[in-house]
């Protein structure tokens, strides 16, 4: 019981900056069910925003309501994964070799492509969550496109190799199987038997890890910490694609 405590505890203090004052050991039973806590991380992260969501959107307007969910989007991760999704863009951006590339993503200065792609993939949430806050179950999108994106990492984790035997996405994957992602998918599993409309998340989720995983073993021939960090931003941004495109046309 202590190792599924320790590693949800260890989830939260990856993903997010809620102040978890505990310190967690780090082992192969902790790393295990520390990444099959990413999708009930994602569900407390997506119940965080729809509550501030509810108790302002009497009182703002919808492009402030808009600007706040996305800056509460942003600090409640801590900008971990935009750091991923700026370095990848950075090292495609370059068209250079594949080891320039990995020396490209291990810099810690950002270049331009980084900051377009930052720009583009912020103002691409905010366009869709500007649209999509009219719709009265807009919640429970958020639920399962914040949940599934991590989930997509946890299946990312475990199918796809490691491009290097050392740094953060090696001492996950080290410790993990196929068995872990049974654990994982319990949680939106159950966020479907409550909300059956919604089923079409599964499909839609299964088919970006499809393409993200082919595009990532093109190209970078294995997974990184930045190339998962970059899979939980384009996935969130799939979701909401995937959401405006449900809403606006299927539910219409």
């Amino acid at each position: 019981m202590k190792n599924i405590i320790y590693g949800f505890f260890l989830a939260i203090q990856f993903l997010t900056r809620i102040p978890i004052p505990i310190q967690c050991p780090w082992n192969n039973k902790t790393s295990r069910w520390a990444l099959r806590s990413y999708p009930v991380v994602g569900l407390i992260l997506g119940m965080i925003l729809m509550i501030v969501y509810f108790l302002l959107e009497p009182h703002l307007h919808a492009h402030l309501l808009t600007l706040l969910i996305i800056s509460g989007w942003v600090w409640l991760t801590g900008g971990l994964h935009l750091d991923g999704w700026m370095d990848v863009a950075d090292a495609v951006g370059s068209n250079a070799p594949l080891e320039k590339k990995w020396e490209i993503m291990k810099d810690p200065h950002v270049g331009s492509f980084g900051h377009i792609a930052l720009l583009f993939l912020l103002a691409w949430k905010a366009v869709f969550i500007y649209d999509l806050l009219q719709f009265d179950k807009l919640f429970i999108a958020f639920l399962f496109i914040i949940a599934c994106s991590r989930l997509g990492v946890v299946m990312l984790m475990i199918f796809l190799p490691t491009a290097k035997s050392n740094g953060l996405a090696w001492e996950w994957k080290k410790h993990i199987n196929r068995t872990d992602f049974i654990f994982a998918i319990i949680p939106v599993l159950i966020l479907v038997c409550l909300f059956p409309e919604f089923f079409f998340y599964l499909p839609a989720y299964l088919l970006f890890v499809i393409l993200y995983g082919a595009w990532v073993k093109s190209v970078f021939k294995g997974t990184n910490g930045d190339l998962l960090g970059t899979a939980i931003e384009g996935g969130e941004l799939w979701g909401l694609v995937i959401t405006w495109i449900y809403f606006s046309f299927v539910m219409a």
